[in-house]
């Protein structure tokens, strides 16, 4: 009985062998599931604990402006927030959107979200602690849960949008 020879690394011991014609996948790679659900919920995690260092960070200045320098909590909010911010434009590009290639316009649609993040952010702050009459710390964490959401999904959708590879035919490179 003869072997048959292909180009092909030999499939390690438990894994399925990649179908014939079909590009082998990168060594070292981990694919979690064949789903696009699974990533995606993948990424919200990631953004999540991203987002988590955020808000405390955030709040952690918030709350220092806020109480120890007296700052109107409106100018600290926006403070924190935009310490928040950069924060997590560097920790999603590097971990949490990590498949994207970045080009010259990925901070710009990061700064666009993040500001309509704030406006947002600070238009649920006013209206929970002047309408509603929730405490000012209370009110900045309700305000953040609903921009951390919603800013995940558009940063997903334009900031960090993944493009499927274009193929280059030969001699056009």
């Amino acid at each position: 009985m003869a072997s048959e020879h292909t180009d092909r690394p030999p499939t390690p011991a438990g894994a399925r062998p990649t179908p014939a014609g079909a590009p082998a996948p990168p060594t070292g790679t981990v694919r979690l599931s064949r789903r696009p659900g699974a990533a995606v919920l993948v990424q919200f995690v990631k953004f999540g604990i991203v987002g988590i260092s955020n808000t405390l960070l955030t709040l952690v200045i918030y709350t220092l402006l806020l109480k120890v320098f007296g700052v109107w909590y409106l100018a600290a909010s926006a403070i924190g927030f935009a310490v928040g911010a950069v924060n997590g434009f560097v920790l999603n590009r590097r971990w949490t959107f990590s498949g994207h290639v970045g080009d010259a316009l990925t901070p710009v649609r990061w700064g666009v979200v993040q500001t309509c993040g704030l406006g947002v952010n600070e238009g649920l702050l006013y209206v929970f602690v002047h309408d509603a009459h929730i405490d000012k710390l209370l009110a900045q964490v309700c305000a953040t849960a609903v921009v951390t959401v919603t800013t995940f999904f558009v940063n997903r959708a334009w900031t960090f949008r993944v493009h499927a590879p274009v193929a280059v035919a030969d001699g056009e490179a």
